[in-house]
């Protein structure tokens, strides 16, 4: 059948044309690549617990131009202003929490934000705790990062600590802020 010898030769030239625009780089391939989209915020979180163990709160650093903004939300604290201090160990061991070290301080800087010769990398504001045991501390720094330069995520981690009474933002070691009544560790955040 001499139809069938033309339709199979046309096919097969079809099927060689084909062949060779997509070795050439066909109309699909010659589109530009759509850009990936940003990767998100590199984030690490902390769940605080107290010297018994119980949840009293959560931690938040997010990365950001320059530093890391540092949200603090109390759940269970007692009421009052306490000192909130990033510590230089990833670890929490109640009751006492000496575990996490002395505050975040690579640069061997003099405690308080209020200090000529300070602060701390670590040092952040007072948290400020209602009489429900509600409170939020929303505070940005350029004196540490995540990842990168004077990072928390370091090899031994870093943790949050929230101290007993308020941090007079100028004594060493930790502003005057009593006992450590809860800590949490940092660890990066699912998807961040």
């Amino acid at each position: 059948m001499p139809w069938a010898r033309c339709s199979r030769s046309r096919l097969g030239w079809a099927f060689l044309a084909l062949a060779g625009a997509c070795a050439r780089g066909g109309p699909a391939e010659r589109e530009a690549p759509r850009p990936a989209p940003p990767p998100p915020p590199a984030r690490a979180t902390a769940i605080l617990r107290d010297g018994e163990n119980r949840i009293v709160g959560r931690a938040l650093a997010t990365a950001q131009a320059g530093g890391v903004r540092m949200t603090i939300e109390a759940t269970a604290l007692p009421p009052g202003r306490h000192g909130v201090h990033v510590h230089a160990v990833g670890r929490c061991e109640a009751p006492g929490f000496a575990s996490a070290g002395p505050h975040f301080n690579p640069a061997q800087r003099a405690h308080g934000l209020e200090n000529p010769a300070g602060p701390h990398a670590g040092d952040l504001p007072n948290l400020d705790v209602d009489a429900t045991g509600a409170g939020t501390l929303v505070a940005s720094t350029d004196r540490f990062t995540l990842t990168a330069e004077n990072a928390l995520l370091d090899a031994d981690g870093s943790a949050v600590v929230v101290h007993a009474g308020p941090d007079d933002q100028r004594s060493d070691p930790a502003g005057n802020s009593g006992t450590r009544i809860a800590c949490g560790v940092l660890a990066p955040a699912p998807g961040g």
